[in-house]
């Protein structure tokens, strides 16, 4: 039985929940082939009270498709619009009695709430349709508080920001948290935004809220023609000269925005990154650091700070502090984990002296938290439906430091897997040979399986830190690095300078920031393969578990055949983990060798007796990694459905795009 059948013969019995369920199945099983279904589908859901979202949804398309034009707007009008359109007018009321005395706004006309060409249709609380009475056609949804920065306003900092059709309450806000005010920085510097039709610019005023836009007077609203303006001559107009005003010190509390430097996994190019966007004038970068060890900092300053009764005994306790920012933070009221931070940014001279004391914008915190390690589970739940969870990612998620800034941009370096996978095999095995006398030793873990459990490229787009998120390529950065650079300087809404041309760490060019690592743009990690830390048995596990990832990402298999695995063909390869294998035994045999105490009838084992026990402890563990690998692999390979907490399907973190015209050389593959 189809489901629209299904809904009638529930709608009959009189079980709505039911009937709602099976209309909202017909509309999803119709794909639009019968728009009378469709109608007859939203109506019943919309009356019974059911999910209306899924009936607002269904007219508005049907409207479009000029199904029922009337009925539809009809529908909509009583059912979204009349409920709300107090609100919408008491809103515009508000906001126009703010504009008639706002100096930067040179239109005063504006008219009456009845007149306004465009309606919104409220969808949500922060989202609205809006219906054009003038083209009779309803637009796309505007969510005025979606929390992305969907263009590059501060792509060009020569001349003040100019910005058109700025609808979003969300980027409104944005620009006026990260424009600092002329007088801050001795020079003209609002924000103008212009907007070519008068009517609707007004209309939006009734979704907008205009009280906090206008604090500081730093936007200026141009209609139309009004465009030739830009940029106005502040002295000659008002009357007031900038330049008399010196360039202020950057505040703590003057910082909202920040840049996640997220790690997906171990040894996939993090610190090239770093070093690119190392020295840019517009940023307070720091090579990665431990999470913990952020976490511990800020625990210590919140302490020393809370014991002191002046901001002079602040920079007494403190003395390794810059003295002006320490007395700065211990003045601030309701001080927070951000501000901690924040000052702990500012206080680092290596890392600050590349700002431009006195650029446009405010320099965004360019944040790698790091961990040892990036360990994944899954949370197995009903009918194939799965949700991840890190420990790792949990602490970040949780943090008050992440949940106080306003404003974050994600973005997160891809590299090859299998190419990533043998690098951090070949890390975790040399650090396993303590480096002084006397140090400790630590283990391998099972790393294939660690990687094919880390989906962290799997978004939860519910999730604020990963709203407006991008993942880049290693091997763009490498091989394009104009072409990958200048688009990931557009999405973190930077200009692209030309300190991200050259690697460098604290302003020194194409440092070895780690021992080993390749220095600058050297493509060699790119084709290093760490054959003597990777077998092909273990490598075509990883590219066939991960088929998705290569797919959406674009890496073609050097191992997968593109052959069926089944549960035998996993038993076979778990069988030729030798490689992954010898790296763990080993370290878990020195490691018993080293701290293991054995005693036997009240006596120390024969060295012959110490090494048949440790060596039955080493079989009885391979045991256990053979059974955990056949239990994942055999659960992966029914295709489990990733969801969040909520039950909404996870997507894939978008793929930054470059430019085909500023391609150095060809993809990557």
């Amino acid at each position: 039985m189809e489901a629209i059948q299904i809904a009638r013969r529930m709608a009959q019995l009189g079980n709505t929940e039911k009937a709602c369920e099976a209309y909202r199945l017909a509309i999803h099983e119709n794909g639009g082939a019968d728009p009378a279904q469709d109608m007859e589908a939203a109506v019943y859901i919309l009356q019974a009270g059911g999910n209306y979202k899924v009936s607002y949804t269904c007219f508005v398309d049907l409207y479009r498709r000029g199904f029922c034009r009337e009925d539809c707007l009809g529908i909509m009008t009583e059912a979204f619009y009349a409920p709300n359109q107090r609100l919408l007018k008491n809103r515009y009321e508000r906001n126009r009695k703010l504009l008639d005395k706002y100096p930067y706004l040179f239109r005063k006309d504006l008219p009456k709430f009845e007149d306004l060409p465009i309606r919104f249709y409220p969808f949500n609380d922060n989202a609205y349709t809006p219906f054009d009475t003038r083209t009779g056609e309803f637009g796309a949804l505007v969510e005025f508080k979606k929390p992305v920065v969907s263009r590059n306003f501060f792509k060009d900092l020569e001349r003040p920001i100019f910005a058109g059709n700025v609808f979003s309450q969300y980027e409104l806000e944005y620009l006026r948290d990260n424009v600092r005010a002329s007088e801050d920085v001795g020079r003209e510097n609002h924000v103008y935004l212009h907007y070519p039709d008068w009517g609707t610019f007004c209309s939006y005023l009734q979704c907008w809220n205009m009280r906090p836009l206008l604090e500081g007077k730093k936007l200026v609203f141009l209609i139309g023609d009004e465009a030739e303006l830009y940029p106005i001559d502040f002295q000659e107009r008002f009357g007031i000269d900038y330049s008399q005003y010196p360039v202020k010190p950057l505040g703590i509390r003057e910082f909202h925005r920040l840049i996640w430097h997220t790690q997906l996994a171990s040894h996939n190019g993090g610190d090239f990154f770093n070093e690119i966007f190392d020295f840019h004038p517009n940023l307070i970068s720091t090579p990665s650091i431990m999470f913990d060890s952020v976490e511990e900092t800020i625990e210590m300053g919140r302490t020393a700070l809370s014991k002191c009764k002046s901001a002079r005994k602040a920079a007494e306790l403190l003395p390794n502090w810059n003295k002006r920012i320490i007395e700065e933070l211990y003045l601030l009221r309701d001080r927070t984990d951000k501000d901690i931070l924040v000052a702990m940014f500012l206080d680092d001279e290596d890392y600050r002296k590349g700002l431009d004391p006195a650029s446009r914008i405010v320099p965004a915190l360019f944040f790698q938290p790091h961990f040892s390690n990036m360990v994944y589970e899954l949370n197995e739940g009903t009918d194939g439906r799965v949700t991840l969870f890190a420990e790792q990612y949990e602490k970040v998620r949780t943090s008050p430091v992440f949940r106080n800034f306003k404003y974050i941009k994600s973005f997160t370096p891809m590299r090859r897997l299998t190419t990533s996978h043998g690098a951090t095999v070949k890390f975790m095995y040399d650090s396993t040979f303590p480096k002084e006398e006397g140090g400790e030793s630590s283990l391998v873990p099972d790393a294939v399986i660690q990687r094919v459990l880390n989906r962290s490229f799997m978004i939860d787009w519910q999730d604020r830190l990963y709203a407006d998120s991008v993942l880049v390529r290693f091997e763009d950065g490498k091989l394009n690095p104009k072409a990958t650079f200048t688009a990931l300087a557009a999405f973190l809404d930077l200009p692209y300078t030309e300190s991200m041309t050259y690697c460098s760490l604290a302003g020194e060019r194409d440092p070895e920031s780690l021992a080993g690592n390749d220095l600058g743009f050297s493509p060699a990690a790119i084709y290093r393969t760490y054959d003597d830390y990777a077998n092909d048995a273990e490598r075509y596990f990883l590219e066939y578990f991960m088929r998705d990832v290569y797919e959406y990402y674009g890496y073609d298999f050097k191992y997968y055949d593109g052959a069926v695995v089944d549960e035998a063909r996993v038993e076979e390869l778990v069988g030729q983990f030798t490689t992954m294998d010898h790296y763990i035994r080993d370290s878990w045999y020195r490691n018993l060798q080293a701290n293991m105490e054995i005693v036997t009838d009240g006596a120390p084992p024969t060295p012959e007796m110490r090494e048949q026990i440790i060596q039955g402890i080493l079989e009885q563990y391979s045991d256990q990694l053979r059974e955990n690998r056949l239990r994942i692999a055999n659960f992966l390979l029914n295709a489990p459905y990733f969801i969040n907490k909520r039950g909404q399907p996870l997507r894939m973190m978008p793929k930054l795009e470059l430019d085909p015209a500023l391609l150095e050389q060809p993809l990557y593959h």
